[in-house]
């Protein structure tokens, strides 16, 4: 008994004692202990995304790849895994299991060795929150106090949720559902219970317990972690056989990227940079979302590649990448064998829709070849004819007769899915590049954007940095500009040469028309529609350099980037493809300048809305009524977003229809079937392949064409295409005919040019892809011709003089005026002149095909 109350004495000393030690050691480290109540509005590091505005994710950005999940969107089966493996009693003690505490203290006193021991879930949490992983024993105090802190502040489930979210799990992944991502490809609802299982064994080593960089290591561990699962009651006998014994493939991967558009992702991840700085924007979770659709991006895409390659296939093969071996009819032994091939393709890049092949056999007309994944594809002549020796950008050799004479066994070539015609051809990668923007003329919301053929091989985006000179693009701002000025669409310029000294230099400027040919006097509409050079520089005379420069500052562009001479008028100002779309919009919409947008919405990474687009938009009539399915018309039904201002108006309603309607003549044309005297205007290949009645337009050529261009407008859109050389000194040359091609398809190569013989201008390389995009963008979209403005008069005129005319045949038309500037004087009968029965030439596209 005396023995027994000794025992209890030194037990309730000590009892004592260490209460009195752990209250005296807590209060000694408070003063470094962090504050856990950050942990009630703890935001996790996340990765931004990006997405198209119908919600498909186009990129990610950041380090560390994080899905954040609340609790009960995390499958049943894992937490168990986690609990079973990781903490079986978390629901029970108060963040710190002293069982565990007492046999971590044990191993340490007997072995001498800073052993792990069995921390909890919560000290887990605080570790990874607020300590540092070495196994220090004061830091494992600390880890002690911190965690029961956290169970002051935290729910239990509050404290799971963070630790499945924070924990670092191998291969940057970060808390479970990126880990789900990561291995598997999949959205962590949709794992089995191996695939959970493999999940929860990443906990406590995930640099080596991982199914990539140790599958036997991580399958063991799997099971160990199943047989937890098991002893706790969570899954029965044959469950646990079931998962154990399954075949789980686990590779590395990347995001769930579903529209590849990688110009426009890397414009948005500028502006998040810009708006909250590199390191913000990439681990805030933000969740963004552009203002371009899926639909009209791929279109805008597959528009600019495919005439890339039109028309760098019609300038000529320049031959395989890399020639691997020489074989001839008497010794094959040179060749490689299929190993070898599929190992070298292995290294070789792709560039949709290019990709690397080589040439096994060639026939008298098709040629085989096998791919990167090890395919034989046979490629017939529809897919080789094309391809005629490169000689210069002006010249191409004959037409190949056999496949040998375009390549031999051994060569590395690409090759494409060309699916226009649905086979496999020949390909290259094209020389020249180009660059496509549309926009919604209402509000500056941009609608697609592409800023070269691959963002992969550069990553300069010519849709905003390149600034290229623009040919005839300039022209309708010019005409706008003389609209301002007294000239009317009925106004009659002289088309005939011009030969001007210039004493400073001593030579003479002598503008040319594209071709060059004349017809003398000719109505402003007839002048912009057939895109006469010498009008242009006539009506910048009459106008005043000084008066032109000022109203091009209207449309957005910099003064400092107009040229203060007379081939501004021929358009040698330097200007971006978005600069020109913008400029075309305020023809579209009535006369407001907008400001191209391309950030729709900011959300956070629970989809809760941070910041929405609130742009000024025009007040447009004819938009507002016929174009329902714009972005603005659409912001304000669904999300009730009223805009807070309207653009600024820059030119008069009347001065954008009179422009716009002269633009539509470069398109439709003008004259009379019937009498045969119809012209066509320098825009008639959409004319040809749409049958729509709103559209306008504008081709531009620059000098030796360097730069070629076609911006229009139709629908609810306008758009801008350019192609040219990144090498501005590079011409995009000429080119002959092909005469097997014409023959297959005689209906392409009316339209695409392929086979045209002649200089490249703005309607042979950059039209067919305006075309090519407008013509799917605007399908079931209704018109939108916008309706005539108070102020603008119709009267009858005739065609020669632009006088009024009694005459109803075939000599006159209705024409649009600003009121107060119609003609008041009939033309004279006696000296009419049928200006279709005189010997001045009438313009025609040349017949080249």
């Amino acid at each position: 008994m005396k023995y027994l109350k000794l025992f209890i004495l030194i037990i309730f000393c000590s009892a004592v004692l260490g209460t009195i030690s752990l209250i005296s050691l807590y209060f000694y480290i408070k003063p470094e202990l962090p504050s856990v109540a950050i942990l009630k509005d703890v935001r996790l590091q996340t990765p931004m995304k990006i997405y198209s505005q119908d919600g498909l994710l186009i990129s990610q950005y950041g380090v560390k790849r994080r899905i954040p999940l609340e609790l009960n969107n995390i499958p049943d089966g894992l937490i168990q895994a986690i609990l079973a493996t990781e903490d079986s009693r978390f629901y029970e003690h108060p963040g710190i299991d002293p069982i565990g505490v007492m046999r971590a203290f044990a191993n340490l006193v007997i072995t001498g060795e800073k052993g792990q021991g069995a921390s909890t879930i919560t000290m887990q949490l605080a570790r990874n929150f607020f300590l540092s992983p070495d196994k220090a024993w004061m830091r494992k105090i600390k880890e002690a106090f911190i965690s029961w802190h956290i169970e002051q502040v935290l729910t239990k489930d509050e404290i799971l949720a963070l630790y499945l979210n924070k924990i670092e799990l191998g291969h940057r992944a970060f808390g479970v559902g990126a880990a789900a991502q990561v291995y598997f490809g999949k959205d962590i609802r949709d794992l089995s219970l191996a695939q959970l299982a493999t999940i929860a064994g990443l906990f406590k080593a995930p640099s080596t317990l991982n199914p990539i960089s140790n599958p036997r290591r991580s399958q063991e561990r799997r099971r160990v972690v199943l047989a937890r699962m098991l002893d706790e009651g969570y899954i029965n006998r044959q469950e646990f056989e079931q998962a154990a014994n399954e075949d789980i493939q686990a590779k590395k991967h990347g995001a769930e990227i579903e529209l590849d558009a990688p110009y426009l992702a890397d414009m948005i991840y500028a502006e998040m940079v810009a708006r909250y700085g590199k390191e913000e924007a990439e681990t805030g979770g933000y969740q963004v979302y552009a203002t371009v659709g899926s639909k009209l991006q791929r279109l805008a895409q597959q528009a600019t590649i495919r005439n890339l390659h039109d028309y760098d296939e019609r300038h000529g093969f320049r031959g395989p990448i890399q020639q691997l071996w020489q074989t001839s009819e008497d010794d094959e032994a040179t060749a490689w064998n299929e190993p070898q091939m599929l190992e070298f393709l292995a290294t070789q890049p792709s560039f949709k829709p290019l990709h690397p092949a080589i040439v096994t056999k060639v026939e008298e007309q098709q040629i085989r070849v096998i791919n990167q994944q090890g395919e034989y594809l046979e490629i017939n002549w529809e897919g080789l004819a094309w391809a005629r020796p490169f000689v210069t950008d002006t010249s191409q050799g004959d037409e190949p007769k056999v496949a040998a004479d375009i390549v031999t066994p051994g060569a590395l070539v690409w090759i494409r899915f060309n699916d226009e015609t649905g086979i496999w051809q020949l390909s290259q990668f094209p020389d020249a590049t180009g660059a496509f923007v549309a926009l919604d003329p209402v509000n500056g919301a941009v609608q697609a954007i592409v800023g070269g053929y691959s963002f992969y091989q550069s990553q300069f985006n010519r849709a905003t940095q390149a600034k290229r000179q623009v040919g005839s693009n300039i022209k309708p701002f010019v005409y706008s500009a003389a609209l301002e000025n007294g000239f009317t669409l009925a106004s009659i310029m002289n088309d005939a040469p011009i030969n001007q000294w210039d004493r400073k230099s001593g030579v003479v400027w002598r503008p040319k028309n594209s071709p060059e040919v004349y017809d003398g006097p000719i109505r402003m509409r007839v002048a912009l529609g057939k895109s006469k050079n010498v009008v242009s520089v006539r009506l910048l005379r009459g106008v005043g350099i000084d008066n032109i420069i000022q109203h091009m500052a209207k449309f957005g562009f910099n003064p400092q980037d107009l040229p203060r001479d007379e081939s501004l008028s021929l358009g040698s100002a330097s200007l971006t493809p978005m600069e020109v779309a913008t400029g075309f919009a305020v023809f579209a919409n009535g006369g407001y300048l907008i400001t191209p947008h391309i950030i729709e919405r900011i959300d956070n990474e629970f989809g809760e809305p941070l910041w929405h687009a609130n742009p000024a938009v025009a007040p447009s009539p004819y938009i507002e009524e016929t174009a329902t399915d714009s972005a603005v018309d659409e912001q304000i039904l669904t999300d009730k977003v009223i805009p807070t201002e309207y653009a600024p108006s820059v030119i008069s309603r009347e001065n954008a229809f009179l422009t716009r309607e002269m633009m539509s003549t470069a398109i439709s044309g003008g004259g009379n079937w019937s009498k045969k005297t119809y012209w066509q205007g320098t825009g008639w290949r959409a004319n040809n392949l749409m049958s729509r009645d709103d559209l306008a337009g504008k081709t531009g050529t620059t000098n030796d064409s360097k730069d070629t261009w076609f911006s229009g407008l139709g629908g609810n859109l306008v758009a801008t295409a350019w192609v040219g050389f990144d090498d501005m000194s590079r011409s995009l040359g000429r080119t002959s005919r092909n005469q097997y091609l014409i023959n297959q398809n005689p209906q392409k190569f009316n339209w695409m040019g392929n086979a045209m013989v002649g200089a490249e201008d703005g309607a042979r390389v950059a039209q067919p892809a305006w075309i090519r995009f407008m013509r799917e963008a605007l399908e079931g979209v209704p018109e939108a011709y916008p309706p005539v403005p108070d102020g603008i008069v119709t009267v009858r005129i005739d065609r020669t003089s632009g006088k009024l005319t009694q005459r109803t045949d075939h000599t006159s038309r209705f024409e649009y005026f600003i009121k107060g500037t119609e003609p008041t004087q009939y033309v004279d009968e006696e000296e009419f002149i049928d200006p279709f029965e005189q010997d001045t030439p009438v313009l025609e596209t040349e017949d080249i095909f």
